[in-house]
């Protein structure tokens, strides 16, 4: 039986290690095991039930759905209206566990009459793939297969039929019903119970804390709020990395075939991280992430990736599961990603820049973060004028693309001013001849005079929505008359129902079939583009906008289908969030990042 909600009917929960995503009729579809990269142990997010789900829900027809978080937490509440009375559940994973193991806590809550409830278990691992040993117990039930072992312990009587295990109960008005899901390694004993409503009220306490830290005090204090909540729960705790989404392979396009696994760690959204932590107050987990980069990035300039796992795993070996149908029918499934082996240029003017905004926000400084740089620098001057594939991955032929030139400028920039303006040592005069070189060639060869705007790449004349960071990052003031062009050109041209799309799509462009949903961490971008030439309005409307499409509870996927109105793309996408956060700064203060950034 095919089984899919829209993407924005799913809640994310999450322990800092891995992540779960519930849709709104009570089914947990969606749940990585530790490390977020690992496999699946439930993912009827990408198939059928058959591949693993945990039904939790009213024996019946629900009359209302109401759905939020606790406050500024992530412990997720869903309530039930029936024709019986009123129940609740109430979903979360609880903190202070270790890598061998991770639990997800289910309460059912009966807030008026009593009402008949179901659960259905479908237990698989390895994306759905294999059937595990299940044993049933007066307490729950444990299931094992190969390094992966599950154990759920509940009062509810459970029983098992068919590779599916279902339970029938019912709540009263302040009866409260637990089911805690415990998987751990099969080759350690099994873990003790945890008491569900002690964790409860830790875990609520930890999270009210942890986001009372913000510093964002203007008119989408909610909004910032909830996104650095997000971007918390998308961190792997132990090493400070921070996974682009929590899934794989949900679709750019309903049914197409750009399905990527964005279980990893991108360099490029590390400034825009950097900035979102630092002005919203969370120093602590942006030391984390600048450690992080580091250790993923040591080593060879030559072996710089786009990406890693959560560790700096390098080896992200892309393939495509065949037993999976995809979300919606969206084939193929993958899991890996090639782009972790391409050449992307950019990804050396964002690693500059990360560190930089670090020293600028007097982030604890490493001695060996500048050496890095120096070798980083030396690479790159030798490479800079030579062809990649770019900030969005192409999967075509390797071109001259303006933003990764751009970035090559924003890399030698920041050598130059991580000399003049912190002392450190460096051969300034030489930087900065290079620097004014770069500029010179993207000026001469990426913008087209008659368009009177920037293109995609030199030669052509197809836009690109990330030609709208180049004034973010400095390349050219947001008033000069090309940045004006190219931001109207953008405009006119890939801008579909307000938001923007990354470039044209199609084989010819960038070697894949089909097209996509609009960007919006590139919207977002237009708004700060429109903040910057003080066309504030302008910028608010958008921004108001993009908060409008958010799902119920707050969270982006990264791309929308203007036509549907739905949210399209993996979900919930860090880098749309880190993009909202930003934004919101840069329209509410003088000294927001896209200024920062610009200034220096």
């Amino acid at each position: 039986m095919t089984h899919h909600h829209d993407i924005e009917d799913y809640a994310m929960i999450g322990d800092l290690h891995t992540a779960a995503l519930i849709g709104i009729d009570g089914s947990l579809d969606w749940l990585c095991l530790p490390r977020f990269d690992g496999a699946a142990c439930f993912a009827s997010l990408l198939g059928n039930v058959d591949n693993g789900r945990w039904l939790l829900a009213p024996d019946g027809p629900a009359r209302d759905v109401r759905r939020r978080y606790r406050n500024d937490t992530l412990i997720l509440e869903t309530e039930y209206r029936t024709a019986d009375g009123v129940v609740a559940v109430i979903d979360f994973m609880p903190f202070g566990r270790s890598s061998e193991r991770s639990d997800v806590v289910r309460l059912v809550e009966g807030r008026a009459g009593r009402v008949a409830m179901r659960t259905e278990i479908v237990l698989r691992f390895d994306h759905g793939h294999v059937v595990p040993w299940v044993r049933h117990s007066e307490n729950g039930l444990s299931a094992i297969a190969g390094p992966d072992a599950l154990a759920l312990r509940t009062p509810v009587r459970l029983r098992g039929k068919d590779f599916r295990t279902n339970g029938r109960f019912s709540v009263a008005e302040g009866e409260r019903v637990p089911f805690a899901l415990t998987w751990y390694r099969s080759h350690i004993e099994e873990p003790q119970p945890i008491d569900t409503d002690r964790e409860l009220e830790k875990t609520q306490e930890w999270w009210g804390k942890w986001a009372s830290q913000c510093t964002y005090d203007g008119p989408w204090r909610e909004a910032v709020v909830r996104s650095l909540i997000t971007l918390k729960a998308l961190t792997y705790a132990p090493t400070g990395g921070i996974v682009a989404a929590p899934t794989t392979s949900l679709p750019e396009l309903i049914g197409g075939a750009r399905n990527w696994d964005y279980r990893y760690c991108w360099i490029r959204d590390a400034s825009f991280t950097l900035y979102a932590l630092l002005i919203s107050g969370y120093h602590d987990e942006a030391r984390a992430w600048r450690e992080w980069l580091l250790r993923a990035v040591a080593g060879t300039p030559s072996q710089l990736q786009p990406l890693y796992g959560v560790a700096g795993e390098r080896r992200l070996t892309e393939y495509e599961i065949p037993w999976l149908s995809g979300y919606a029918n969206s084939r193929p499934v993958r899991v890996g990603n090639e782009a972790s082996i391409q050449c992307q240029l950019d990804i050396f003017g964002e690693m500059m820049d990360a560190f930089h905004i670090a020293r600028k926000h007097e982030v604890d400084p490493i001695d060996e973060a500048w050496q890095l740089q120096r070798v980083l620098l030396d690479y790159l001057e030798s490479r800079w004028d030579e062809p990649d594939l770019g900030i969005w991955e192409m999967r075509g032929s390797k071109r001259q693309f303006t933003h990764s030139k751009v970035m090559a400028w924003v890399a030698m920039d920041r050598a130059v001013k991580a000399v003049r303006r912190f002392g450190l040592d460096g051969p300034v005069d030489h930087w900065r001849a290079l620097l004014d070189q770069i500029h010179m060639d993207v000026c001469r060869q990426g913008f087209d005079a008659e368009r009177n705007s920037f293109v995609q790449y030199y030669g052509g004349t197809a836009l690109d929505g990330a030609l709208l960071m180049m004034a973010l990052v400095g390349f050219l003031p947001a008033d000069d008359p090309r940045i004006v062009g190219t931001v109207e050109a953008i405009r006119n041209e890939l801008v579909a129902d307000g938001f923007v799309r990354r470039y044209e799509t199609g084989d010819d462009n960038d070697g894949l079939a089909g097209g996509e949903g609009v960007f919006l961490p590139c919207s977002f971008w237009l708004a700060d583009n429109l903040a910057l030439m003080g066309r504030d309005e302008q910028a608010k409307r958008l921004f108001e906008r993009l908060l409008a499409i958010r799902s119920p509870v707050g969270l982006l996927a990264e791309e929308y289908d203007s036509s549907a109105q739905r949210l399209i793309g993996n979900y919930p996408q860090a880098f749309s969030h880190i993009a909202l956060i930003n934004t919101a700064y840069n329209l509410s203060s003088s000294r927001g990042p896209s200024r920062q950034r610009s200034q220096n």
